[in-house]
């Protein structure tokens, strides 16, 4: 259909159009019509060497990365729907999925939560957060630490793989001051906008 693609990253849209001029580095490109679709990055939590389990043992993704870890342990991070999701869903390929959460009551849908409390290879860290990532000999995960937001001791579970669940973040920075951004930066769309 005539379509010319063109690699790079786009630094800012003026949105009085159109024509729209959309700025990618040095080239500014007029079109009739932009449509935003940059999704969105999976948060982590940032933790001393945590860049280098990605690949390794670290994971966002469950439905993308859960079948390497067949008939093994893992740890799944969150309380929300998207957790317990990943929770359920690792529950049928793996042989131990320890649930970790920083309070004491998921934020999940009643429906979600009875579903993974319900799965028998599902064990729920209560009041948990991970301290620390383990590594083997190899650089690959190991395990990892939980620290008590309750006071209690540490508690070290060992896993290959650890999934971190706790939302995500749109890669809409490009765009603030130039389309309308709710308050966790995702576009604002209305049925009046042409």
């Amino acid at each position: 259909f005539g379509t010319v693609m063109k690699s790079g990253n786009v630094d800012s849209i003026d949105c009085q159009g159109p024509p729209f001029k959309v700025t990618a580095g040095d080239d500014v490109h007029e079109v009739p019509a932009v449509i935003v679709a940059t999704g969105s990055t999976a948060r982590y939590l940032h933790l001393p060497g945590e860049d280098a389990f990605h690949g390794k043992g670290l994971s966002a993704c469950a439905t993308c990365d859960g079948f390497f870890y067949r008939e093994q342990d893992v740890v799944v991070v969150g309380g929300g729907d998207t957790a317990l999701e990943e929770a359920t869903y690792l529950a049928g390929l793996c042989k131990k999925v320890t649930l970790v959460h920083r309070r004491d009551e998921f934020r999940g849908s009643k429906i979600m939560q009875e579903r993974a409390l319900g799965t028998e290879n599902i064990e729920v860290a209560w009041s948990r957060v991970i301290k620390e990532y383990k590594a083997d000999e190899n650089g690959m995960m190991s395990g990892v630490v939980l620290e008590s937001t309750k006071g209690e001791p540490d508690l070290e579970v060992p896993c290959l793989g650890c999934f971190i669940a706790i939302g995500h973040d749109p890669n809409t920075e490009f765009l603030d001051g130039q389309i309308e951004l709710d308050s966790e930066r995702y576009i604002i769309t209305r049925p009046d906008r042409t």
